[in-house]
Order: structure tokens, then sequence, then C-alpha cells
């Protein structure tokens, strides 16, 4: 409304100035004519075609008195204005038209606008139903190998103590409840490896060397190593540059990952652990000489209790995986050009964004 008294106050004031004005001033009646566009134009815009046709009229209305009165006696000049009039209306409508069509344009991109919102808002509604149910299907997966893995143990347990409980030699006492330790040592470090991994603790980020971490794991796997009569190797770059990390989920990463190496390569076989850095990242490789991962168990191998190993409770990688991702890196495995897989550990020197 505000914007309506607007316009025509000011083709009011025109009309006013066009009436004061002597004849003679030819110069400024020119200036009169073409400042009532101005408020036509103004009213197009704003209220569309019907806006743009009303000023128009109304300012011919407004001038054609002027012209009856101070023009009278030169019909050349009168019909002059009088087509100044109808240029007006021309402008009106044009202006209006082409208004009307920004208008509805601009109300079709606002409706595609809200279409699209509420497309994004039901797709982000749909995607968090998927990961809640990915959530259930991942607990029930991980209940039922967990029901598993914890079978077998307690089975060999329940048969080794109905044994001893039936048996007088004290040789074959000690032998089955040897068994009944080590099954109950293997159920601990089941649900040791499944707290870690269902309940991980938050990183304590400081700076440390690298190379210190690998020395480390290489020092406690080489007694597995020598055990196996499997050589394991150490290469790494000469670099100083700190990384931030937390040194223990690092050493726990890294000591399962050569572990499962260890385990995988045979009697003479070597395993190599090689570091180096590449740009703001630190590479950290476990080369192993085994039978490899067959490509449809490559991408299930970071997935947990899932593994190929017997006896193997499938938390290993999952927490190494687990770990990288905490840290905001990434671990990965590809095959061997010969024999075997390589795992890469792939860790920013720095954590901050």
């Amino acid at each position: 409304m505000r914007r309506y008294w607007s316009i025509y106050g000011a083709m009011l004031l025109i009309t006013i100035a066009h009436y004061v004005s002597p004849t003679r001033m030819m110069l400024w009646h020119e200036i009169l004519e073409r400042l009532y566009y101005l408020p036509i134009v103004v009213a197009a815009l704003s209220f569309g075609l019907t806006g743009g046709l009303t000023a128009a009229a109304c300012a011919g209305a407004c001038y054609i008195p002027h012209i009856l009165v101070s023009w009278r006696h030169s019909a050349g000049e009168a019909n002059s204005k009088y087509a100044e009039i109808v240029v007006f209306l021309a402008v009106g409508t044009l202006t209006g038209v082409l208004s009307d069509r920004e208008r509805k344009r601009a109300s079709e991109l606002s409706d595609t606008a809200e279409q699209l919102r509420m497309a994004n808002k039901q797709l982000e509604e749909s995607f968090s139903k998927l990961r809640r149910a990915d959530r259930l299907s991942a607990v029930g997966q991980l209940a039922a190998s967990l029901a598993h893995e914890i079978r077998n143990p307690l089975g060999s347990i329940e048969g080794a103590v109905d044994i001893v409980e039936r048996t007088v030699s004290e040789e074959r006492r000690r032998e089955f409840l040897g068994i009944i330790k080590k099954e109950a040592k293997r159920l601990n470090g089941l649900l040791s490896n499944l707290l870690d991994f269902s309940r991980p603790r938050t990183p304590q980020i400081k700076q440390v060397q690298i190379d210190s971490i690998v020395r480390t794991v290489v020092d406690l796997t080489s007694h597995t190593a020598q055990h196996k009569g499997t050589r394991l190797e150490c290469e790494i770059e000469p670099t100083r540059v700190p990384v931030e990390c937390d040194a223990e989920q690092m050493t726990q990463a890294l000591l399962n990952v050569t572990l499962n190496a260890l385990q995988a390569t045979p009697a003479g076989g070597t395993v190599l652990v090689s570091v180096h850095q590449q740009g703001d990242v630190v590479l950290i490789r476990v080369r192993d000489e085994g039978g490899g991962i067959a490509a449809e168990d490559t991408e299930r191998i970071f997935d947990p209790f899932y593994t190929t190993k017997a006896g193997g409770t499938g938390l290993g990688l999952p927490i190494s995986y687990q770990i990288m991702t905490q840290h905001k890196g990434r671990i990965t495995v590809e095959r061997n050009t010969e024999t075997g897989m390589t795992f890469t550990l792939a860790l920013p020197i720095t954590q901050h964004e």
C-alpha cells in the first residue's frame, strides 16, 4: 500500500508541475512528459500488467486536460502529446507483461525449491531409516557371530570337565585342565577384543615418532616369527617428522595386521614391515608371503567376526580399521604380484583440519 501511494503521489507531483509551468518552457514540458514513465514502470514492476496499465491510464487522464488547455491552438503539438499517452500505455503493457512472466518464473522456482527441500527431507529420513536398519542388521549379525564363536570354546570346556570328572589318571587330568585353561583364555581374549571394538576409546593424540611404534611392534612379534620359522624384516625411511596419533592405539592396529601377516606366511617366508612418507601422510606397509585372500573375501575382511582362519576371532582387522578411521586415516589391502598380500596403513601426519 505504501508503494501504491508513492507511485500515484509522484504522478500527481508531475501533473502539478505540468500545469504550473508556462507553455513557453518547452524543455521542461518535454522532461516532465518523460518523468511519467518512472511511476508507470514502477507500478508495472510492482503490480504486473494490471498495475502498469492502470498507472499508464492515470498518467494519460492527468495529462489530457493539460493538452486540451495548453495546446489547443497547436494541433500538431497536441497530436504529439496524445501520441505520448499511447506510448505510456505501450510501456505500461510491455513492462507489466514482462513483470508478470518474471513473477511467474520466480514462483515456479520457489515451488521447485520447496519441492526439492521436501524431497531432500524425505531422502534424509529414508537414509536415517536405512542407517537404523543397517545398525539393527549389524547387531543381529554380531550377536549371531559372537554366539557361534563362544559356543566352540564352551563346548570344549564342557567336554573337558566331563572327562576330568570321570578320569582317575593324574596325567589325563592335567591334560584336560590345560584345555580348559586354554579355552578360557581364548574366551577372555574374544570378549576383550569385542569390548575394544564395541566401545573404542577416544584417541589421546600426541606427537610421536612413527618408527618407534613400528620397532615396538617388530620386537613384540619377533618371537612369533622365530617360533614359526618366518623372517620378519623392517625397513624405515629416515624421517624426523613427528606424527600426531595415539601411540597405544596405533601400536595395536599395526600389531593386529603384523600378527595376521605372520599367521598367513608359511615357514621360510618373509614378512616385511616398511615405512615411508608421502606428502602429508605416512604409509606403513605390511607385506606377507602367504596364500593370499580370495577376491570375494577381500571385501569382507574388515567385517566383525569374519575370518578365513581356523580359530580366528575375526576382530583383529576390524579393530585396526576402526582405529585408522578414528585417526582420519585408512587401511587398505592389495594382492602382491607374486604371492601374498600387502596391507597399507595410511596415517595423516597431523590430525588438525
